[in-house]
C-alpha cells in the first residue's frame, strides 16, 4: 500500500555534554593527549544508529563557565539530551558561594529543559576524601561538596532530571576505578559512570543501543607512566588550584580545629545546611515552573 512513498529519515539523536575535566574525559586517554571519557562511551550506546555527540566540557570549568560559555553553544545545537556534571571546581576556589552555584545551576537546568532536552545530572565524591587529605583539611572540602550535592539533588528533582548518585558506593573506594591523581576516574571508572547513566536511560526507554562494556579497552598505565603524569601535568593542575585555594583552605582548617577543640563542630554543619536552604529558597519559583513545562511528553516520544 505504501510502496513508492519516500522514506522519512529521522535526524540522529543529539547529545551534548557540559562540565569540567570529569566529562572532558581526563583519566581515560585514547591517544597522545586525547581524552575520551564517560560521555563519549555513553553516546555509543544511546541508539542503534550513530548519535550526534558534542562534548563541550573543559577542564577546570566552574558553574559560571558552564552557564556563560558552554550553555549558549549547547543550545545552538538543539540537543535531545544534555548532561550537566559540574561543581567540584567551585568547591576548590576561595570564591565558593553556594547561593551563586545554586543560581547558576538553576539557570542551566531551566534553559535545557525549556528547550525540551532530557537532562542528566550527577552528584560527586568530595575531593578531600579522594585525595586522602588530613581531617582538618578534608572536612571543609567535604562540607562544601555536600552542599553542592544537596543543591544538585534538589534541582534535579525539580526539573525532572535523570540523576546519578555517584558520590557514594564501592566505586569511590576502589583504586582500580581511579587514575593516578586520585581525583579523576581511570578508564574503568569512566566506563562505570557511562554504564550507570546508560542504565538510568534504558529504564526510561531512552537508551536503545548496547550498554557500554565495564571492561577496559586499553591497558592500565604503568606505575612509571602514572608518576610521570603526576610530575608534569598533575603537578601543574595541583599548583594552579593551590595558588587560589590553599590560603583559604588553611583558614578553614584552623576554624575546623577551633570548633573541634570547643566541641562545637556541629555548628559548621548547621551553618552549611542553612546556606543551602537559603540558596534554594532564593531561586525564582516562576522560572522553575516555566522551565518544567519544557519537558513535554511529545519530546519524550522523540526517543521512542
Amino acid at each position: 500500500m505504501f510502496e513508492g512513498l519516500p522514506r522519512v529519515e529521522r535526524p540522529p539523536l543529539r547529545f551534548v555534554a557540559l562540565g569540567d575535566s570529569l566529562t572532558e574525559g581526563v583519566g581515560d586517554p585514547v591517544g597522545d593527549g586525547v581524552w575520551r571519557g564517560w560521555a563519549a562511551l555513553l553516546a555509543g550506546g544511546l541508539a542503534e544508529e550513530p548519535v550526534g555527540f558534542t562534548n563541550l566540557a573543559v577542564s577546570g570549568s566552574q558553574t559560571r563557565d558552564v552557564l556563560e560559555r558552554q550553555l549558549p553553544a549547547a543550545l545552538e545545537l538543539r540537543p535531545d539530551l544534555v548532561s550537566v556534571v559540574v561543581g567540584v571546581n567551585d568547591t576548590l576556589r576561595c570564591t565558593f558561594d553556594i547561593r551563586a552555584v545554586a543560581a547558576r545551576l538553576d539557570q542551566v537546568y531551566a534553559a535545557c529543559t525549556a528547550r525540551g532536552a532530557v537532562l542528566l545530572t550527577a552528584c560527586l565524591p568530595d575531593p578531600g576524601t579522594m585525595l586522602g587529605l588530613p581531617g582538618a583539611l578534608a572536612h571543609p572540602l567535604a562540607r562544601r561538596q555536600r552542599t553542592v550535592n544537596t543543591v544538585v539533588h534538589a534541582l534535579s528533582e525539580r526539573y525532572g532530571a535523570l540523576h546519578l548518585h555517584a558520590c557514594e558506593g564501592d566505586w569511590t573506594t576502589d583504586r582500580a576505578m581511579w587514575s593516578a591523581d586520585r581525583l579523576h576516574p581511570g578508564e574503568r571508572g569512566h566506563r562505570q559512570l557511562a554504564l550507570r547513566f546508560h542504565t538510568l536511560l534504558a529504564a526510561r526507554g531512552l537508551a536503545t543501543g548496547p550498554a557500554p562494556s565495564p571492561e577496559p579497552e586499553f591497558p592500565v598505565p604503568t606505575a612509571s607512566a602514572s608518576l610521570w603524569w603526576l610530575a608534569t601535568a598533575g603537578t601543574g593542575w595541583v599548583a594552579r588550584r593551590c595558588t587560589d585555594l590553599l590560603p583559604q583552605l588553611l583558614t578553614l582548617a584552623a576554624d575546623e580545629l577551633r570548633h573541634r577543640a570547643r566541641g562545637t563542630s556541629a555548628r559548621l554543619d548547621l551553618r552549611a545546611s542553612a546556606a543551602v536552604s537559603a540558596a534554594l529558597a532564593g531561586l525564582s519559583v516562576a522560572e522553575r515552573a516555566d522551565a518544567a513545562q519544557g519537558l513535554t511528553s511529545g519530546h519524550m516520544q522523540r526517543w521512542a
